[in-house]
């Protein structure tokens, strides 16, 4: 859909807020009022979220924007605290998870930044045909286990078993970008959303490669033959619990 920007010269008080934030540098103020030099920009909102008299306003959204007086903050000891204590779950309670939860996680990740303000990130979530698509890439792998087991000893103990991928989570979600990173701070986004709601969650790089080598899983599941399955997140109510928290090699910092 095609995007615009408009000003709304009688609301606008040229104070110039938005053209000192605009990341590309295109807002003049002309006449003490706010003014667009060209319609081909980043569509960030940064104009529209600071001017302190709503002037501006970005069309052809499906949403509308909110008003706050403050941004939303964590505590920063919570937070360690969470990042500290996470833990990759792979055992699973037999418990579906409401519609309501899964969509606040991919909201988590719609709203993660992107690289020039891209938006190019799509969600699979699988939970219906969870089994299915599995065994596609259980039988996949397995097949390329043979010519990894006699080089790699932690493949050589892990039984790939039916549920190798999933552990028997009840849902899925699929991450998918043309961009790494972009799809990686969404997936991150969405985990800590997930963690919030008491959910356990397992990053599958193993899944997302099976996904990316396998022209029968891509049309499993609706991706082109371009696209690119960042990660996959497990997710699922944790059956496990763990009493404390895990060593870490010392950060490596260089100050300059």
């Amino acid at each position: 859909m095609k995007h615009t920007i408009e000003v709304d010269v009688n609301k606008c008080i040229g104070c110039g807020a938005c053209k000192r934030d605009c990341p590309t540098a295109n807002i003049k103020v002309e006449d003490n009022k706010a003014k667009v030099i060209t319609m081909e920009c980043l569509y960030c909102g940064h104009c529209e979220a600071i001017c302190p008299k709503k002037a501006i306003s970005l069309t052809d959204f499906d949403e509308e924007t909110k008003e706050y007086d403050e941004a939303g903050r964590l505590d920063p000891k919570e937070l360690m605290r969470a990042i500290k204590t996470r833990r990759s779950i792979r055992s699973f309670k037999n418990k579906e998870i409401a519609k309501e939860v899964i969509e606040d996680i991919i909201e988590a990740g719609r709203f993660a930044p992107t690289g020039k303000n891209a938006q190019n990130v799509s969600f699979i979530v699988i939970e219906k045909d969870k089994k299915k698509i599995e065994k596609i890439a259980v039988t996949l792998f397995r097949r390329l286990a043979k010519f990894i087991k006699p080089f790699s000893k932690e493949v050589s103990r892990v039984e790939i078993n039916e549920d190798f991928f999933f552990k028997k989570a009840p849902t899925v979600i699929v991450i998918v970008s043309e961009d790494k990173v972009n799809g990686s701070l969404a997936a991150e986004n969405m985990a800590f959303m997930a963690e919030a709601y008491g959910l356990g969650v397992l990053f599958s790089g193993f899944f997302a490669s099976a996904v990316n080598h396998s022209r029968k899983l891509k049309k499993e599941l609706g991706l082109k033959r371009k696209d690119k399955a960042v990660t996959a997140l497990v997710i699922g109510y944790p059956n496990v619990k763990y009493f404390r928290t895990t060593n870490k090699e010392p950060a490596k910092v260089t100050k300059l």
